[in-house]
């Protein structure tokens, strides 16, 4: 079969194209715009793969995304493609409507239009509000109301309602998955667990939102893509399916494992002010996936925070042409005499 992976160059997108280079014989095309989270050079190792082609391009933009189905024809979209960072919603929220929500109706539209087998959603628990701290028995379950705190994860409820009414509507054979958070290789420094790995590394102080309390279900990244391939080749067309690590963690816990792994000192915490509307916690229920699908995490998240500390020691070079820009140049270097 043929597989589009929108975004991709992206952290979880470019550990999906390995994945499924990897466990399948599938054609993998991966394209994405190259905004400033999509690194090409997170690809630099399937580029080289007969299976693999890359394609710069836009979903929000109704042309680049016909042509691109027309010539490929793909069996399979997974939808990776997306804005995804909170805070740069709140200062910029319209980026994130454009992208999440009328990239995702142009890929839909092309989609009933090609005839493509399988359309996957790749969304985020966020789009479920969060869950009080003093409430360890509360879950989200697929059947939780969506219940939205940023633009970000407004812009990802409408992406899944817009999903869910194509399926319903033109009988579009889409399905849902909806992630708690992922950590892993390929990781863009600005997130949490790489940017307290970096700043640890360069001995400059870790800034924890508030009091750090704030509590985060944890999935290692290759869990979260073998549960969106399964749910690809074997969940059933109009569903959503909850994907949980069974990890979870405050925030001050994780920047204190990550010292203790580095060997450096609790002195380089610093609190720092709370972000606005900052959820609580998060917690996923993956009972169905796992009664449905077999799907259940196989990373604890010591092992998995050990792994992903050592893949930042080890590639160095990648992180640091991310902070001082560099990593943009690489698609101009490798693809700009094509």
């Amino acid at each position: 079969m043929k597989i589009i992976v929108t975004g991709g160059a992206g952290f979880i997108g470019s550990n999906f194209v390995y994945y499924e280079l990897k466990n399948s014989e599938d054609e993998i095309i991966c394209y994405d715009k190259l905004t400033y989270a999509g690194n090409l050079e997170n690809l630099k190792y399937a580029e080289d793969n007969p299976r693999f082609k890359f394609i710069c391009g836009d979903i929000s933009n109704r042309d680049e995304v016909y042509r691109l189905f027309e010539f490929d024809a793909p069996d399979i979209v997974v939808n990776f493609a997306a804005e995804s960072h909170v805070d740069r919603s709140i200062e910029d929220p319209e980026l994130f409507l454009r992208t999440n929500i009328i990239g995702t109706s142009i890929l839909l539209d092309a989609c009933k239009k090609y005839g493509v087998k399988r359309f996957h959603q790749v969304s985020t628990d966020e789009v479920y509000g969060d869950l009080p701290l003093d409430r360890p028995d509360l879950f989200f379950t697929e059947k939780t109301n969506l219940h939205t705190s940023s633009p970000y994860s407004a812009s990802k409820a409408s992406a899944d309602l817009l999903v869910q009414a194509y399926q319903r509507t033109y009988q579009i054979p889409a399905t849902i998955s909806r992630c708690s958070n992922n950590y892993g290789p390929y990781h863009f420094p600005e997130k949490l667990i790489p940017l307290m790995i970096i700043n640890a590394l360069n001995n400059k102080k870790l800034p924890v939102y508030g009091t750090g309390e704030n509590v985060r279900d944890w999935l290692y990244v290759e869990d979260h893509c073998a549960a969106i391939d399964l749910i690809i080749r074997k969940g059933k067309v109009g569903e959503v399916y909850n994907i949980g690590g069974h990890n979870e963690k405050t925030n001050l816990e994780v920047v204190k494992t990550i010292l203790k792994i580095l060997g450096k000192g609790e002195d380089l915490i610093e609190f720092v002010t709370d972000r606005k509307g900052h959820d609580q916690r998060y917690a996923i229920d993956p009972t169905k996936i796992k009664t449905e699908l077999g799907w259940t995490p196989k990373t604890k998240f010591d092992d998995g925070i050990k792994k992903t500390v050592d893949w930042y020691l080890e590639n160095k070079n990648w992180w640091e042409k991310i902070i001082s820009g560099e990593y943009q140049n690489y698609y101009a270097k490798m693809y700009g005499n094509r």
